[in-house]
């Protein structure tokens, strides 16, 4: 069922937008750490639809005088992992609404 698959593709992109704030919020408090390795996420597309992400955390080579973290890159990502938290949080209730439009159609 088409709504089923879009609060499932929905929930995988809420998940996923979830694991990217934590990343960033992570670097963002480490970022006054000396040495500190930002951690990064990658998103992949699943082949049954959504998304799937996983975090990779730097091997560090040697202590560094200063953080790896760049404020602005940090900043930037967190406002696009709001945003796209916000747009599958609609996608679950366009979904939703769809879902209850035929509940009561069949009724």
């Amino acid at each position: 069922m088409m709504s089923i698959g879009a609060i499932s593709s929905g929930l995988s992109g809420l998940r996923s937008a979830q694991m990217a704030l934590d990343v960033s919020a992570h670097n963002i408090a480490n970022a006054n750490t000396a040495g500190f390795k930002p951690q990064t996420i990658q998103h992949q597309e699943s082949p049954t639809g959504g998304v799937s992400s996983s975090v990779s955390a730097p091997q560090a080579a040697g202590q560094a005088a200063e953080s790896g973290t760049d404020l602005a890159t940090e900043t930037v990502n967190s406002l696009v992992y709001k945003h796209q938290f916000g747009i599958n949080a609609k996608v679950i209730q366009t979904a939703d609404q769809n879902l209850g439009t035929l509940v009561n159609i069949k009724a």
